[in-house]
């Protein structure tokens, strides 16, 4: 870890663009015969179906696309695009395609409802929406109240009246494209954050942040090199899927595996990881949770060696499950939308279950109180990033038309996360919670994230979330919602209630364990797989 933050001093130039000064480089590198055979881009449908571009034949068709954006729309540089389309090899050539031509790329996960839809577009003022025939009819109605949309392309095999044919455009483009000149903080992305409170906000990333920030993911997190096949499996819509579906493994010259896989089936991760040569995975708590509730000894992951987690933190006892059943190590990563990767475990430290790791060498990462003093190890405080007096060009750069809300994460000399946590004397990190998830009762600060490991430490629980709930003598207690495994599910609620108030009580300080819970078919989650604790707790608060 003192090495990596020794060697890290990335260059950050005047002028940049990830498709001319990575990309095309990387196509470069592979004429020359220095690269190894793997391609940039593995898509697979899981119905036979295969695509393989090389660097070579990514550039020429995202040059295609380009001339698509530029020509037949006659978009230019600034103007937004939205893209909503699932996991298929046009969504990557579109990412490229908008870097190339300088527009602005606005992904949005197929989730969205038409209401969502025209929230992005109006408060965009995007010029452009590129989607399929699943999305294709939210969009047309509410495109009337959409005054700055002048162009809907449609990735389909058939037409539809209003729509350009993007697969037919491409078709028929010519392949030379010059790359728009960029500077490296020109706007690349905004990404519409998920938002558990309030409506999202306009993330903004320059062309820099992701391009060049994420190269401490790349190679000191994900530990990619140009031989690695890696696979994350973010829906297209989150940010996460541009950390490690293109900037993260593309800078390291590494293949990005994806699976078109409609729907999160953990059969299908199994059969995929044990079918094709994936070196390098990366999914969510969730998905791991999900894992480990199979038996995997009947599967055999011969090249997978390195498994990594982000997005909510990781349970230690998931950890420790499939470590036993694979023999591999899960990397927990923590970052924001607004950040590249705040903290890690990065290849080759001593991990500590329930750790987020150490701060990444791109930060200068500490615990604050209200006032911006720096708190010492074993206090509890904000999660904050050094802004002043040098802002990092590897955060967002503003929240676009919002100079308050942007404003409003400044705290003295910190960017302040709006997540609470606590370092330890090693220097690792801590996750409490969000600012507004911490617990207070009767005088105890009490996280969720520690209440919900220990109730997941036990056989019945698939998973909960914690949150207070108004209480007449303690001002709020912990209130426990829980999902059982199907084997637990007809307990005796009052019994099952005890058994894991009991469990929680010996797993961690007592004073924490659930006084009140609720047994539920399923949790509330965002778009993105977060659990919504601030709906379960007004609903508390509500009542």
């Amino acid at each position: 870890y003192e090495a990596i933050k020794q060697q890290y001093r990335p260059e950050v130039p005047e002028y940049f663009n990830f498709a001319r000064d990575v990309l095309d480089r990387w196509t470069e590198v592979e004429k020359e015969g220095k690269k190894s055979k793997n391609p940039a881009l593995w898509w697979v449908d899981g119905a036979g179906e295969e695509v393989r571009w090389s660097f070579e034949e990514l550039g020429v068709l995202s040059r295609q696309a380009a001339n698509v954006l530029s020509g037949a729309c006659g978009l230019q540089p600034g103007d937004r695009v939205l893209l909503i389309l699932p996991r298929i090899p046009e969504w990557w050539l579109v990412n490229v395609a908008c870097m190339r031509t300088g527009t602005v790329l606005i992904p949005g996960t197929q989730q969205l409802t038409a209401r969502d839809i025209l929230h992005r577009l109006q408060k965009s003022k995007a010029k452009c929406i590129i989607t399929d025939d699943l999305v294709a009819p939210a969009v047309d109605s509410v495109v009337a109240e959409c005054q700055s949309l002048k162009f809907k392309l449609l990735v389909s095999e058939g037409h539809r009246a209003g729509w350009l044919n993007f697969k037919d455009l491409l078709r028929n483009a010519p392949s030379d494209h010059h790359c728009v000149t960029t500077k490296c903080q020109d706007p690349m992305a905004i990404y519409f954050t998920s938002g558990t409170t309030g409506s999202p906000k306009m993330t903004e990333h320059s062309h820099s942040s992701y391009g060049i920030g994420l190269t401490v993911s790349g190679r000191y997190w994900l530990d990619l090199t140009s031989s690695d096949v890696f696979w994350n499996t973010s829906d297209t819509g989150w940010a996460k899927s541009a950390w490690s579906s293109i900037f993260s493994p593309w800078i390291q010259g590494a293949c990005a595996f994806v699976h078109k896989m409609p729907h999160f089936d953990p059969s299908i991760v199994f059969e995929s990881l044990s079918r094709f040569p994936i070196t390098v995975f990366c999914s969510p708590p969730t998905a791991y949770r999900m894992f480990v509730q199979h038996k995997l000894s009947s599967y055999t992951f011969r090249s997978l060696r390195h498994c990594v987690s982000a997005g909510e933190p990781i349970n230690p006892d998931v950890m420790e499950e499939w470590k036993a059943q694979t023999g591999l190590d899960i990397y927990e990563g923590y970052g924001q939308t607004e950040t590249v990767l705040i903290c890690g475990n990065f290849k080759g430290m001593k991990i500590k279950p329930g750790s987020m790791g150490k701060p990444s060498p791109g930060y200068d990462v500490k615990i604050i109180d209200e006032n911006s003093n720096i708190l010492p190890p074993g206090k509890e405080g904000d999660i904050a990033i050094r802004v002043k007096p040098t802002r990092s060009l590897f955060l967002f750069t503003c929240y676009a038309d919002d100079p308050e809300k942007t404003e409003a994460t400044i705290q003295g000399d910190f960017y302040v996360t709006g997540d609470r946590g606590i370092m330890d004397e090693d220097g690792y990190f801590w996750f409490v919670g969000r600012a507004d998830d911490v617990i207070n009762s009767a005088g105890y600060r009490i996280g969720p994230f520690e209440v919900e490991s220990a109730l997941v430490e036990h056989p019945a629980v698939v998973e909960s979330a914690v949150v207070s709930s108004p209480d007449p003598i303690r001002g709020e207690v912990v209130k426990a919602f829980v999902v059982l495994t199907p084997d637990y599910a007809s307990c005796d609620p009052e019994k099952m209630m005890k058994e894991l108030q009991d469990h929680v009580k010996k797993v961690t300080a007592p004073y924490k364990y659930p006084r009140k819970m609720e047994f539920v078919p399923q949790l509330p989650k965002t778009i993105s797989g977060k659990i919504r604790r601030n709906e379960l707790r007004q609903k508390e608060w509500r009542k």
